[in-house]
């Protein structure tokens, strides 16, 4: 009977400014990349319009491969370079048959001195990411 070795590898990888740790495993001479599960939803696209004095209106595109009833993305906010938070969504279900998807968010005040904001999406187990959560969105505010 012959005994198989499986060996592991881990390596670092960059991509697009982000680390990446991904594991090879070589078994019995056939080689697979296995890729660690995304821990927060990424922000893909966002766009604003004014809607007001000082008010903006969000359109926000959020990805989440892991979207099940048990974890999901179900929020996102808009938020300043200093942390401020100006507005949230909350998502109330999975969008597991909608990936990725738009949803808006609207009359959120913005302080006129205020030019940049940062979009982030939240996920249902591990909330908000901060530094080393999934990718942010930095939108220039029209007019600003």
């Amino acid at each position: 009977m012959t005994r198989t070795k499986t060996i592991l590898f881990s390596i670092a990888v960059v991509a697009l400014g982000a680390p990446l740790a991904v594991a090879i495993a070589a078994d019995a001479g056939k080689t697979s990349l296995a890729v660690p599960a995304q821990k927060y939803p990424d922000v893909v696209a966002a766009k604003a319009r004014a809607s007001g004095v000082d008010t903006f209106d969000f359109d926000v595109t959020v990805s989440s491969p892991y979207d099940t009833p048990k974890r999901y993305a179900d929020a996102f906010r808009v938020v300043g370079r200093d942390g401020t938070v100006f507005g949230e969504r909350t998502l109330w279900h999975d969008h597991a048959d909608e990936q990725p998807f738009t949803r808006d968010l609207h009359r959120v005040v913005v302080p006129r001195a205020v030019r940049f904001v940062i979009i982030e999406a939240r996920d249902k187990q591990h909330g908000y990411g901060g530094g080393d959560g999934g990718k942010a969105f930095d939108l220039a505010l029209p007019g600003r």
